[in-house]
């Protein structure tokens, strides 16, 4: 087996390790898994679907509550279909793909040849990836899927699958999920699940702006808005990283001609400290600079997250010049334009895009938080200890309730405690089991508080606090429960940083 081969097939494990846990603790289902499922689609669990709205969440308040010049929207899914005209979806959102003829796997032509420029800056060779991504490049932008397939085949890439080169020709393929709208099938259009929920904004641009605080909202300002998105990905591989309905959370920030690249590098920044302010390290981030801009772009770069199969795009931050909002003026024929107070003059703003995918997302926190801790038990043999170690602002399940033991009044005792702890924390209740089984139990999903009643209780009104990542427990009173819980899952403890 190849060094290669080797390294996938660690990555694979350190992924189905993720996979299995997200599964096996209500995170992440296969989608209609009793049909045997359905390739690159996935719901999300009952912890997971806390997980996932909890991160939501906090991206919105990061970018509406602490930027007074950020409001929200909430587009629908369907536009009019000229919409995807104007955004340039319609002629140019395609992937050069290539299938193996041996493993029968297809890939993206570009994922190839970007993953061998990367085995030779690994190599110390710079200079080698970097002309084999410029031709890579001008081979794209004129198209040529003859000569993309032969410099496949010249810098000898083949299938990590098969390990071989037989590859077929190289295949345009759109990405756009289409349907029909109207009752009568002669008399109906072709429209599109939304590819992406940035036009959305755009062609809201005039509206939210009219209508904003005070009179109107004064460039610079921005439009925030979550929402799903769907893409006819072929190669739809690795978790919930890359899938066909998924969830952006993207921000479009409207500015003036020419201030663009302050913008662009504040916005970089404000990012990247968001990502490391709910946890994720900084030796798992860095930034990537796009080597091939696309057409609306005249900068862009990726915070890239080493999830378990090697660094990947988090999020994406792009410069995207007037091209939206020109293009809409241009298709539907009404001025898109902005009158500037201070300097009298009228213009099509340009625009600051930061984008990441909820569901990006929720991997790299729940991949960064899966821990394995190795330790010595009272017998002096070697135990492994697994819990998911999520700021406690985000995780699922912020307390669990026990009693000691169900008699003698504990379980009544615990209830007074849950009840005095679920209207400001998802709490959760359990009086079945050991209390051991029951805190590995809420280890595993990431539980940062389990509160057990026990006979002292009855006495002095304190319980035992169980701490998450340390296991350590001290006598806390009842009373004092909701301030220590809620300083430690605040969100506050989470949005101060980034003022």
């Amino acid at each position: 087996m190849s060094k290669k081969q080797q390294a996938l097939t660690l990555e694979e494990a350190n992924l189905q390790k993720i996979v299995s846990h997200a599964k096996e603790y209500g995170f992440v289902f296969p989608s209609s898994e009793i049909y045997d499922g359905l390739q690159a689609v996935y719901d999300y669990g009952q912890n997971g679907v806390e997980l996932k709205n909890n991160l939501k969440q906090l991206w919105w308040k990061a970018m509406t509550q602490l930027h007074e010049n950020v409001v929200g929207l909430d587009a629908a899914i369907f536009m009019h279909p000229t919409t995807w005209k104007a955004s340039g979806h319609v002629d140019s959102f395609n992937d050069p793909l290539i299938d193996n003829k041996d493993s029968k796997k297809r890939y993206r032509v570009d994922h190839l040849i970007e993953g061998k420029a990367e085995e030779y800056r690994q190599a110390g060779e710079e200079a080698k990836a970097q002309a084999l991504l410029d031709k890579m490049n001008e081979l794209l932008n004129r198209e040529d899927f003859e000569g993309l397939r032969n410099l496949i085949i010249e810098e000898n890439i083949v299938c990590p699958v098969s390990g071989t080169a037989n590859w077929t020709e190289v295949r345009q393929f759109n990405l756009m999920f289409a349907t029909k709208a109207g009752a009568v099938a002669e008399d109906s259009m072709t429209i599109y699940l939304r590819p992406e929920t940035a036009q959305g904004i755009f062609v809201n641009f005039l509206n939210v702006q009219k209508t904003g605080r005070g009179t109107s909202m004064k460039i610079p300002f921005g439009i925030a808005q979550i929402g799903k998105a769907f893409r006819n990905e072929i190669v739809a591989r690795q978790f919930i990283f890359r899938m066909r309905e998924f969830e952006q959370m993207e921000m479009q920030f409207f500015v003036r001609p020419g201030e663009e690249m302050q913008w662009y590098e504040y916005w970089k920044q404000k990012r990247y400290d968001f990502l490391r302010a709910i946890g994720l390290p900084e030796n798992k981030l860095r930034f990537h600079e796009h080597e091939k801009l696309a057409h609306y772009a005249n900068a862009a770069l990726d915070i890239e997250y080493e999830f378990p199969f090697g660094f990947k795009e988090l999020e994406g931050i792009h410069s995207r010049t007037d091209f939206d909002l020109r293009n809409h003026e241009q298709y539907s024929k009404k001025k898109l334009r902005y009158f500037d107070d201070e300097i009298k003059q009228s213009y099509i703003p340009y625009v600051i895009e930061t984008s990441i995918g909820a569901d990006r997302l929720f991997l790299a926190v729940l991949s960064n938080a899966y821990t394995e801790d190795i330790g010595v038990d009272a017998k002096g043999n070697e135990k492994k200890r697994i819990y998911l170690k999520f700021h406690p602002a985000i995780a699922p399940v912020k307390a669990a309730v026990f009693p000691l033991v169900r008699k003698d009044g504990l379980p009544e005792k615990a209830r007074e405690v849950f009840n005095l702890l679920r209207y400001d924390f998802n709490t959760i209740y359990e009086e079945r089991g050991a209390i051991g089984k029951n805190y590995t139990r809420q280890d595993m999903i990431g539980t940062p508080f389990c509160i057990t009643v026990d006979y002292q209780t009855m006495e002095d009104n304190t319980v035992t606090l169980r701490h998450r990542d340390t296991t350590e427990q001290e006598r806390v009173a009842i009373a004092e429960l909701p301030r220590i819980i809620g300083e430690a899952v605040s969100f506050r403890s989470i949005l101060t940083q980034l003022q």
